[in-house]
């Protein structure tokens, strides 16, 4: 199966996903997983929404694991039919406003969160993608910044904003000893040789929040990701620019935050609005 992975250029943490899930449905039945048939698949999928409790999504990724190893590695037929995607629910994620955005970045303990938390904001760029920064990628003559081997391997380029140049040349000044490959080194004393954890920006994330008062939001670093595409197209960006921005591979994905902009949800009236009802001041005087 890792041959089979790796011949198709999957990204690691597709490969690592697809063999744990593959290793996990083995274990749940006590049996190689190439004893195991569709009647297995099919109570391995309930057992996954009732005894797991995972989210629609996340069955849907794991039966594309199994779908993975039964078709390509074993060369079996898989049946649609007996083994249905469950459908897709659709959550509109949490947004902050631009004040709650400046509030959480006002609000982290150490510089080193500080510059964490504005370059996710400022970049629009997934966790893993702002962790994995390079020097090398902060383009000061262009004004961009280049996120390479992003979700789909996909390189893109975003905007690098003034403010946010104006803090990282802070943040390298305060570095007692300049790292000369990654942004933002790893270990306490960011002097390592590889890159920060994605669980560093979590933590960055959730202690900003409850220093903020924002606790309550569950805030995490993917909530600054929409919180700059929802703030770009209320400023008037277009969806393809978003999208172009945000590395999304369908326009679809994008349109999703025409729901969370106050501009696009305040431009059209409520069929309230135009009633000739009587006010609330009538109301009391008549009664």
């Amino acid at each position: 199966m890792l041959e089979e992975l790796r011949r198709r250029n999957y990204a690691e943490s597709t490969i690592d996903a697809y063999i744990h899930t593959v290793e996990h449905f083995s274990r749940h039945f006590h049996c190689s997983p190439d004893q195991l048939g569709p009647e297995h698949i099919r109570q391995y999928q309930a057992a996954l929404f009732t005894r797991w409790k995972l989210a629609p999504n996340t069955v849907t990724q794991r039966l594309a694991a199994l779908r993975f190893f039964y078709v390509q590695v074993l060369k079996r037929g898989w049946s649609v039919a007996e083994t249905p995607y469950p459908k897709k629910v659709l959550h509109l994620p949490q947004v902050l406003s631009q004040e709650e955005v400046a509030r959480l970045i006002d609000a982290a303990e150490f510089p080193f969160h500080r510059i964490l938390l504005m370059t996710l904001y400022a970049t629009g760029a997934r966790r893993a993608e702002v962790a994995h920064l390079k020097i090398s990628d902060v383009d000061s003559q262009r004004m961009v910044i280049h996120i390479r081997g992003g979700k789909g391997r996909k390189d893109r380029d975003v905007m690098l904003s003034p403010k946010l140049l104006d803090a990282l040349r802070v943040y390298w000044r305060g570095l007692k000893r300049k790292p000369t490959d990654w942004l933002f080194p790893g270990n306490r004393w960011h002097t390592a040789n590889y890159p920060v954890t994605t669980k560093v920006l979590w933590t960055a994330c959730q202690q900003a929040a409850e220093r903020a008062g924002l606790e309550h939001k569950r805030i995490h670093p993917h909530t600054l990701r929409h919180c700059f595409a929802t703030h770009l197209l209320e400023a008037g960006a277009d969806l393809r620019t978003i999208q172009m921005l945000l590395g999304h591979r369908d326009l679809e994905e994008t349109t999703i935050y025409l729901h969370l902009s106050r501009r696009h949800l305040s431009a059209t009236g409520s069929p309230l609005d135009a009633l000739p009802i009587r006010g609330e001041g009538e109301q009391k005087q008549n009664a």
